[in-house]
């Protein structure tokens, strides 16, 4: 694998760098810079996706008879790293970044034809309707029926933890359509709309105050047996195709470094415990140069998982490895965050940030007032939403399960 840059990528990044600063308004910046999760302000997540599809960046590791990008390794690393640095925005990646994947790979032309395209433009914006309260990890547990009628699926249950529910005008499912053979058969892949009758959404509230996630009530819910994504029983297969795309397939690891390279900058300026500044902290800065140091590795491990999917090839295994990887460093670099925030990264004061949805119950200064600087407004949030970051996507005790068996063959 050459991971020389050549001429023509450094052209290519110039191309980049001159569409972000002529296309990332102040407002796209500051959502993307005081993001408080994985997820952008919706309003402006949904704007930027507009501007890219505008581009034809939007998707650009779709294949590219359907929208994708016609690019190389080097150039999806290039467009990642540098969307990062300019501060832009996510979005959200259950339609792009996840069910698309199995629609491409899954569904027919019909499906194809309809919700690719509606994704790209926004016209479709998919929730993901896996976890139930007794399902999350062990997601082959799932217990949420759905009845064949005719042309139908009669779908009565519940998911949890259903992020942008209250956006969503589709969630991609797993059901339960059959209870013969072991618990992974049985399990149908649909497609639902979100105004369909029988559906109700209550949102949760979460330890940062922030209402992203919500639980999902199908009373009787009739959906088009035309909206199942492969086979009727058959929807496990498509399920563990779209959790590789879940948990690995994008480019983390520049996030982090960019990450890490800020927390350095502000504990220069940030008073030690023994006098100077945190850098001189020898202690803070050994954690902070493990955790630089992983982050490359964790950018290597990210090349050859791109590889593959720019090959045709789905990421297998080494998405897990991905998933841990990512996941438990971001979470060392808010605890580092935290600890650079000092006394002022204490205060709760959202209306300082820019958080994935709205904020329960909480009232901002009636004169705006903020305590220390952004940064350190965003640091507890991103702390304490990072920390379901080894859970979600399947649990990283779960990835290792998977490593062990299907790398180490035990």
């Amino acid at each position: 694998m050459d991971l020389g840059w050549s001429q023509a990528d450094r052209v290519f990044q110039d191309e980049v760098r001159t569409f972000l600063a002529e296309k990332l308004t102040p407002e796209l910046r500051r959502a993307g810079q005081l993001m408080t999760s994985v997820y952008a302000d919706h309003e402006a997540s949904m704007a930027w996706q507009a501007i890219l599809h505008e581009r034809g960046w939007a998707a650009p590791g779709w294949p590219v008879e359907h929208g994708g990008c016609d690019w190389s390794l080097t150039q999806h690393y290039i467009f990642s790293r540098e969307t990062m640095l300019a501060g832009a925005p996510s979005l959200s990646p259950m339609g792009i970044r996840m069910v698309a994947h199995a629609i491409v790979r899954y569904g027919t032309q019909a499906q194809k034809d309809y919700f690719l395209p509606r994704i790209l433009t926004g016209e479709v914006f998919f929730c993901q309707g896996y976890s139930e309260p007794e399902a999350g990890s062990d997601l082959a547990a799932l217990s949420m029926v759905a009845t064949l009628d005719g042309d139908d699926l009669v779908c009565t249950g519940n998911k949890i933890w259903t992020t942008h529910a209250a956006e969503a005008n589709w969630i991609f499912a797993l059901v339960r359509t059959s209870r013969s053979g072991k618990k992974q058969q049985g399990i149908t892949f649909v497609l639902i709309e979100m105004d369909s009758p029988g559906i109700e959404i209550r949102p949760l509230v979460m330890t940062s105050g922030e209402q992203i996630q919500n639980q999902v009530f199908f009373d009787d819910v009739r959906v088009p047996r035309s909206n199942v994504i492969g086979e009727i029983d058959d929807g496990w297969t498509v399920a563990k195709y779209l959790l590789e795309f879940e948990r690995g397939g994008g480019a983390v690891a520049p996030g982090l470094q960019v990450m890490a390279e800020e927390i350095a900058t502000a504990a220069a300026g940030q008073p030690g415990p023994e006098g100077g500044s945190l850098a001189d902290d020898g202690a803070f800065m050994r954690k902070l140069a493990d955790t630089r140091i992983r982050a490359e590795v964790l950018e290597i491990l990210e090349y050859r998982v791109l590889t593959a999917v720019a090959e045709g090839r789905n990421p297998g295994a080494a998405s897990s490895m991905l998933k841990i990887l990512g996941t438990e460093l971001s979470q060392e670099l808010t605890e580092l965050a935290l600890e650079a925030a000092g006394p002022r990264g204490r205060i709760y004061q959202p209306h300082v940030t820019a958080p994935g949805g709205p904020i329960a119950e909480y009232l901002p200064p009636a004169d705006d007032y903020r305590s220390g600087e952004p940064w350190q407004a965003v640091a507890p949030l991103r702390y304490f939403n990072d920390r379901a970051g080894s859970i979600y996507a399947g649990s990283n005790e779960i990835q290792r399960n998977i490593l062990a068996k299907a790398t180490l063959g035990l």
